[in-house]
Formats: structure tokens, C-alpha cells, sequence
């Protein structure tokens, strides 16, 4: 094996906990509490699968809303990894966690051949206020003065009428995703990603009862150009979870079968309609790759509002209409589970490796991640299955 392909990224192990809504089952759970036990199983599962200790050189996990410090560092050591393994945390905001996966693994393709424990961990609930000038505010700006600041609501809004995405075509989209999460629980997938956590042991989605509901949600801006189309019910709950996953050098996976990264990529776009921000980093990661998405077997983005997801599948060719293709979120996605901002992108991975490695794909299929981030920002990660 030549020293690139030694020092090839591999993730051998993915868990997640269960996703809660915001003051749900989770709300007491910290930050750091929400990550420590998917770190530690992510540990555990490497060191079996490699059949090995597992030298833990760093933990990196995306994080948004705080309570500030290093989550990262916390996590480790809530983990009981061990006073030296340090720890450091990424806000690329709903992002965060794919962009910590990306980091982590660039540490190892650059020459560092020890483990990464690398993901995203979010605890809407537990998140804290913040003051600045003594006036609360529940988020700091995505971008400076003189340029377009919406939060990722209404720039979904704005995307839908820029596009021309109807409230029908929302809502649709909308019951895929609750729809194909059903079936996904009722045949026990997402069992083997799931670390419980403070008695809960499945997710607080999908809503059986939501598909047959969404016309029957209001708009959230009545003053749109549209007449406004998205919805609570076409839009994902804020939610807490952590997700993670176990990142070793090729030469050091032995046998265990796994996710290799084959590129990521980071880009931006206009703050005013930052939904879009997939769109460019899945252009620029395919053509980093040299392939096509009709190589890529499967697909997962980050369904933060279906307005933003049907624009972006559009625009990729993914999606036509209410026909979209079937490799994009084949169990459901955050609007059926909800959306801990800062891992979310892990999810997707977890996700991957679930439909990818778990269900036993050949070695060579390809499978990617992507998520959009406020402020103008998208993130992507082509990934292939090793065995």
C-alpha cells in the first residue's frame, strides 16, 4: 500500500443518539451530555471492528448555539477518553458537523495517521440566551452590515418564490419524508446508528399523523410575494441529538468495512438565499472527484425546509416536479426527524454508513452528504465504501 493510500480517511464506526424536539424527551441533557455517549460507542465499535486499541489523537464536533467554550474538549472528556485526547469544536452552523468530519479527516490524509472521533452535537434546549447592549437575541448575525442577514426561515421563503416552489410541492415533500422515515422505523433501520440516551430509544419523529395535516398549517409569511408557502409543516423541527463517528487510516482499518472520504468541499454563496449553498459545493466536490452524481448511489442533504431542499434537488437535476429521485434521503430526512443544527451534517454520514456499510454495498459505491448553512455557506463530502 503506497503512503497516500495508508494515510486514506475511513470511517469504521457511525452512531447517533435519538433526535428530540426541542424541549422534548432530551431537554435536560447538556451539550457535552448529548455527545459523550456516541464519542464513547464510536470508540468502542472501532476498537472492535479493527480489532485493535484505538489511538485517539483528537475529538472535533460541530456545535452552534453553545454554551461556548470547547464542546469538543467537554465531550472527550465526558466520554472518559482520557485527560490527553484534546478536543475542538467547528461552528460552520447547520453545517458544523459535516464540516468537523471533513476537518478531522484532513488530519489524517495530511499525515496524521492516529484516530479522529469527529461529528456534531446540539442542545436546542438547553442553549442559552444571549444579551449583547442588554437586549436577548436568539442568534448572532450571519453576516455584517450592508449585506443580506435572513434568518434561514424566511430566506427559505424567499427561495420559494425566487424558484417558484409551490406550498403543494412543500407539503409533498414534506410527506415523502415522514413517509419513508415510517418505514425505515417500522422495519428496525435506524436501530444499529442508535445510542440511547436518558431512557429515550427511538426518535420523537416521524409524525404518522403529519402527511394528512399539512394543509392545514398556516403560512408562516402571509406577506410573501407567493402568498407565502412554507409552513411549520413543511419546515424541520428545532431539535437536540449528537452524532458522531470513528475516522482511522486505511492501513489501520485491518478488515472492518467502511466509509473512505474521497473529497469534501466548502464554499460560498449570497447570504440573502443561503439555501442554495449545496448546489456549488456539490458541483465543485464532483468535479474535486472527477464523477458525476449519477455515479453516487446514495444521498443525503439536510431537509432543513422543503422549500430549500426541493430548490436545491432541482437545481442538481435530482428533482423534477413532485418526482424526486429515489437516492436522496431514502429514509426520511429532518423534516420527519428534526434538526439539531450543529449535527445534522453528522447525521447524514451516520446516515450513509447506515445505507451504505450496514446494508452491505459493494466496495467502490459511492454515497454523498451535503448541507446548507446561513450566512451564504454549503458543505459537501463524497464518501466510498471500502471493504
Amino acid at each position: 500500500m503506497s503512503e497516500s493510500a495508508h494515510l486514506l480517511p475511513v470511517v469504521v464506526a457511525a452512531r447517533r443518539t435519538p433526535i428530540a424536539s426541542k424541549g422534548g424527551r432530551l431537554a435536560e441533557v447538556t451539550v457535552e451530555r448529548l455527545a459523550a455517549p456516541v464519542v464513547r460507542a464510536c470508540v468502542d465499535d472501532a476498537t472492535r471492528v479493527t480489532a485493535r486499541p484505538l489511538e485517539v489523537a483528537d475529538v472535533v464536533l460541530g456545535n452552534c448555539l453553545g454554551p461556548g467554550g470547547n464542546t469538543a474538549r467537554l465531550s472527550a472528556l465526558a466520554a472518559g477518553l482520557g485527560f490527553s485526547v484534546p478536543g475542538m469544536t467547528i461552528d460552520r452552523q447547520c453545517g458544523s458537523g459535516l464540516a468537523a468530519i471533513v476537518t478531522a479527516a484532513d488530519a489524517i490524509r495530511a499525515g496524521d495517521a492516529r484516530a479522529r472521533i469527529a461529528g456534531g452535537t446540539e442542545s436546542a434546549s438547553t442553549a442559552p440566551t444571549r444579551i449583547a447592549n442588554g437586549v436577548a437575541y436568539t442568534r448572532a448575525p450571519f453576516a455584517p452590515d450592508g449585506f443580506a442577514d435572513p434568518d434561514m426561515v424566511r430566506a427559505a421563503q424567499d427561495l420559494a418564490v425566487l424558484d417558484g416552489v409551490g406550498r403543494d410541492r412543500q407539503d409533498r415533500y414534506a410527506a415523502r419524508s415522514h413517509r419513508l422515515a415510517s418505514a425505515t422505523l417500522a422495519r428496525g433501520g435506524f436501530d444499529d446508528e442508535l445510542v440511547p440516551l436518558a431512557g429515550l430509544t427511538r426518535d420523537s419523529g416521524p409524525r404518522p399523523r403529519i402527511p394528512t395535516m399539512l394543509d392545514r398549517f398556516p403560512p408562516l409569511f402571509p406577506d410573501a410575494a407567493d402568498g407565502g408557502t412554507v409552513t411549520a409543516g413543511n419546515s424541520c423541527r428545532n431539535s437536540d441529538g449528537a452524532a458522531a463517528v470513528a475516522i482511522v487510516a486505511a492501513g489501520a482499518r485491518g478488515d472492518a468495512p467502511g466509509l473512505a472520504l474521497v473529497a469534501g468541499a466548502t464554499v460560498g454563496c449570497d447570504p440573502a438565499l443561503p439555501g442554495l449553498g449545496p448546489v456549488p459545493a456539490v458541483e465543485a466536490l464532483l468535479r474535486t472527484a472527477g464523477v458525476t452524481l449519477a455515479d453516487v448511489a446514495a444521498i443525503e442533504i439536510v431537509e432543513a425546509f422543503a422549500a430549500q431542499t426541493l430548490a436545491v434537488l432541482t437545481r442538481l437535476g435530482l428533482a423534477a416536479g413532485d418526482e424526486v429521485d429515489a437516492r436522496v434521503c431514502a429514509d426520511g430526512g429532518a423534516l420527519a426527524l428534526g434538526h439539531p443544527w450543529g449535527a445534522s451534517g453528522a447525521v447524514g454520514v451516520v446516515r450513509l454508513f447506515s445505507r451504505l456499510v450496514r446494508a452491505g454495498a459493494p466496495a467502490g459505491t459511492l454515497g454523498l452528504a451535503t448541507a446548507a448553512v446561513g450566512g451564504g455557506l454549503g458543505v459537501a463530502a463524497l464518501f466510498e465504501v471500502v471493504r
